[in-house]
């Protein structure tokens, strides 16, 4: 088959489209909340309030900061480990993040802030959308290097769109409480991602097998992003709990846990090497799925984890531990379900993991099938994990050298009593002149 990677026509209306469709729905549908409108200072005495500090936005907007940051720079960074697939990774994660941002601020707004004529957006809105972006970035990290950016943007699309549907089925009809995402982010992200890879499965990848390996520099860019990550991940789990104990306690229990993570990171990392060196782990599956970026370990498999330890602890709480109003509060449970109990809250926590599981490997389906259509300007097998099939790259000329092929030593001729010096290029189009 032959691939037209070339997206003069196609990237430029497909953002466009969405940009002005975008525009159009913000301006229909989309409000400030109380916190953010202009008669705040009505609702500010109206509710006898005496500082305008008591506006959620100083609440909020310290943990919005940590998330955005982790959304744009953690994940861009994180996924540089392809040693020709830089520019790619942080221009596509950048790219499907502010698409996904704007459509998330729709989607969530219709199932959980909307008025009956408006959606009303707020800092708490930034933040779920970050969250729901944070699942299609999780994605991204499964189809890295073979998808073109317009596949990208199509997938989250609907990624989106399904990721506001379980999040609404999760959290206001089974009541599912999700502080850090195990499921609505991590495991609908990574599942819906690995089913996604499968069905885009390309058995003559091994053509492009040098292109996916690490180079000192690359691991070095994703190490950045990974320390991102595990520094705002507390901001993460703690951003839109509730004010106080609830807060406090996802920040330390996510503190304590990261640190304890690199210590036992470290020691497998070493006990798994014959020679006890420290290496930057790269998952291959063998299953037909092609996870470029190994979210199933990543993200798929604590996920399940975190879903399974939430049910059980959920199971588990009594009011020795929470108290009467603080299990009550932790939980919901009110005048409207007095039949609601530990127990019952912990069914329907495993219940909502089946949910996000099954959300996940429909939708991925319908959207790899979708993917696979040959007219979306994705790579031939061979060009796969290569930044110059989309990136226009600035050529150095130097003397002595002509065009020649990548990766090739380059001589430069130095007068006879120096010494030449002799060097590596990875740049396609240079290669030692003749002599």
């Amino acid at each position: 088959m032959a691939w037209n990677t070339n997206l003069r026509w196609r990237l430029p209306v497909i953002c466009l489209l969405l940009q002005v469709a975008l525009v159009v729905l913000f301006g229909v549908f989309v409000r400030y909340d109380l916190d953010a409108d202009a008669h705040w200072i009505e609702e500010r005495m109206s509710r006898n309030i005496s500082s305008d500090l008591d506006n959620e936005f100083y609440y909020r907007y310290p943990s919005f900061q940590d998330v955005h940051v982790m959304i744009f720079v953690g994940f861009g960074f994180l996924m540089t480990f392809l040693q020709r697939y830089g520019y790619s990774a942080v221009g596509f994660n950048f790219l499907l993040a502010a698409f996904g941002i704007q459509w998330a601020l729709l989607m969530q707004g219709w199932f959980h802030s909307f008025d009956g004529r408006y959606i009303l957006l707020g800092v708490e809105n930034l933040i779920n959308a970050d969250f729901c972006v944070g699942s299609v970035c999780v994605a991204f990290g499964a189809v890295l290097g073979k998808v073109s950016p317009v596949q990208l943007l199509i997938m989250t699309l609907f990624q989106v769109t399904l990721f506001s549907v379980n999040e609404f089925i999760l959290l206001s009809l089974l009541e599912v409480k999700d502080a850090g995402g195990s499921m609505t982010i991590h495991t609908f992200g990574a599942y819906f991602g690995l089913t996604v890879t499968w069905i885009l499965y390309r058995p003559n990848l091994y053509q492009s097998k040098d292109r996916p390996s690490s180079v000192y520099h690359s691991d070095l860019f994703a190490m950045i992003g990974t320390l991102f990550l595990w520094m705002y991940w507390p901001s993460f789990n703690s951003a839109v709990s509730n004010h106080g104990d609830a807060q406090h306690r996802a920040v330390i229990n996510t503190y304590c846990s990261l640190a304890a993570c690199v210590l036992t990171a470290v020691a497998l990392s070493s006990v798994l090497h014959k020679k006890g060196k420290l290496d930057m782990p790269f998952l291959e599956s063998r299953l037909r799925i092609q996870d470029t970026c190994g979210i199933h370990n990543l993200h798929g498999m604590p996920g399940i984890i975190g879903g399974i330890v939430g049910a059980v602890t959920a199971a588990s709480a009594n009011t020795e531990l929470y108290g009467q109003e603080g299990l009550a509060f932790a939980f919901g449970f009110g005048s409207s379900t007095l039949s609601w109990n530990a127990s019952t809250q912990g069914k329907f926590q495993a219940a909502g993991l089946f949910v996000s599981l099954a959300m996940a490997l429909v939708g991925g389906i319908i959207v790899g099938v979708i993917l696979k259509l040959p007219f979306w300007g994705q790579a031939a097998d061979e060009n796969c994990f290569e930044d110059a099939i989309y990136w226009e790259f600035h050529q150095v000329h130097l003397p002595g050298l002509e065009q020649g092929p990548r990766s090739c030593l380059l001589s430069l001729q130095m007068p006879k009593d120096q010494k030449s010096i002799v060097f590596h290029s990875e740049d396609p189009t240079l290669k030692p002149s003749e002599p």
